[in-house]
């Protein structure tokens, strides 16, 4: 079983916007997330559908507090606390006024939104991520939320392998992770 492409593009995004724009570490270093003057950049690069020019420090600084919400649920789903999640999720949607409306720009197909077509960039973002985490939440995939295992790193992920065994935020962790057992393996026989 697999979450369906619309389903996946917001947990994409909300991946996106906890790994770029909360504290923490990264691939075994310190990460400090952006702030001022280096906030719009980041946001573009995690949410590219953003307008983060058009972005006052107020919408910014509600993605922040919704990356921040969000790796919180990601969290509790990891230390086996689902209500928790559920509580966070359940907030951030009300927050952001999340709602299911379908829209149709000329020429273009029919697009299902979260969010009002009103609502700021920002909010726009924050309600849509909210709503794929309250859709994997709501279904038999909330055990595919993530927080990677590897050593000095909390980036969060969603799986989608065949086999629900992924374990790490990237391939490098991954390999972090296997190359440091093995030469403790190795430390381990020659001692």
């Amino acid at each position: 079983m697999q979450f369906d492409s619309h389903v996946m593009l917001r947990l994409d995004e909300a991946v996106a916007v906890v790994n770029a724009l909360t504290s923490g570490e990264a691939r075994g270093r310190p990460f400090e997330a952006p702030s001022g003057d280096g906030l719009p950049g980041a946001i573009a690069t995690a949410l590219p559908f953003v307008r983060a020019d058009g972005m006052d420090s107020d919408q910014a600084a509600c993605l922040v507090r919704t990356a921040e919400e969000l790796r919180r649920a990601f969290e509790a789903v990891c230390a086996g606390r689902p209500d928790d999640a559920v509580t966070t999720v359940n907030s951030l949607l009300l927050a952001t006024g999340a709602r299911p409306y379908l829209h149709r720009d000329p020429g273009e197909p029919v697009r299902l939104h979260f969010h009002g077509a009103d609502d700021s960039p920002a909010v726009s973002a924050a309600a849509s991520c909210a709503t794929g985490l309250a859709l994997a939440l709501g279904g038999d995939l909330s055990d595919r939320l993530g927080v990677c295992r590897a050593a000095r790193c909390d980036r969060v992920y969603v799986d989608t392998s065949r086999n629900a065994a992924r374990q790490f935020c990237s391939t490098a962790c991954q390999s972090r992770t296997k190359a440091a057992a093995f030469r403790a393996r190795r430390q381990e026989a020659d001692s």
